[in-house]
């Protein structure tokens, strides 16, 4: 009898993903069998040579493994290079090999709302999620500037992709058409969080939170209730796992499936 494939997530915390949820409906509904976990992982090094000795079929990696991860794979797509970060590996025949779908499922969310191109976009954070959102708005043509609350950080990753790095103080002079928050501030249980100052919000923005528990996050609810055009973490969430699902299975992802399976779970 074959074995079911094994395919699971790692990141550290991870009790509180979905990912499991929407991928194993997915694999339900397409009929392909095989079983999606999560895994808090803190030893990244043996979680890796685990992967390989166990034959896992693929993973989603997630905080804080995304750039540490890429000391451990055999190979890596060119864009994931460019970005440093990896949120998708793939166990082609013992070779784990790494690619980055959250460029495409970030882009994919703004870009329906929004034409990038000559945009002044302010991004929050600094971490692998924002390495993706920084690269695919500057390749769009977006004008970009990075806020970190380790402003060193956020000034290397602006350095590295030719955007500009900010102090929290100077965000108004900025006058951002486009916020996007790539941090785990907001995130549940700590859902009264913001990461940045309501009063910063203004009504001619497009502000998206890449968190998507909750659903609407208080910084979604504070762009909303000033007029903002907001974007939840699902739409992004959803679209990198449809890319990620894809890459493993070789089918069409069952898009809605997956989205209603989150919704659900919210």
């Amino acid at each position: 009898m074959a074995l079911i494939p094994l395919y699971g997530v790692i990141g550290n915390p991870i009790a509180h993903s979905l990912s499991p949820v929407m991928h194993n409906a997915a694999f339900s509904a397409t009929g392909y069998a095989a079983h999606f976990n999560a895994f808090q992982v803190e030893d990244l090094e043996s979680a890796m040579a685990g992967v390989k000795a166990l034959g896992v079929a693929g993973l989603s990696v997630t905080l804080p493994h995304k750039t540490k991860v890429m000391e451990y794979l055999d190979w890596i797509d060119d864009q994931a290079l460019k970005i440093s970060a990896v949120n998708t590996v793939v166990n082609r025949q013992g070779r784990l090999c790494g690619y980055n779908t959250d460029v495409a499922g970030a882009l994919t969310a703004l870009q329906g709302r929004i034409e990038l191109a000559g945009r002044r976009v302010l991004i929050l954070g600094a971490g692998g999620a924002a390495r993706a959102l920084v690269y695919g708005v500057v390749k769009a043509g977006g004008r970009v500037a990075i806020v970190n609350r380790n402003i060193e950080r956020g000034a290397a990753l602006a350095k590295e992709f030719d955007a500009q790095g900010l102090a929290f103080s100077d965000i108004e002079n900025f006058q951002a058409e486009v916020l996007v928050n790539t941090t785990s501030l907001g995130m549940a249980p700590e859902s009264k969080l913001i990461p940045l100052s309501p009063t910063l919000l203004k009504p001619s923005m497009v502000v998206m939170d890449i968190v998507y528990n909750p659903l609407k996050t208080r910084l979604l609810e504070e762009a909303e209730r000033c007029g903002a055009v907001t974007i939840d973490g699902l739409e992004m969430f959803v679209g990198q796992g449809a890319l990620q699902f894809e890459m493993w299975t070789g089918q069409k992802a069952p898009l809605q499936v997956m989205r209603q399976a989150v919704l659900d779970q919210l």
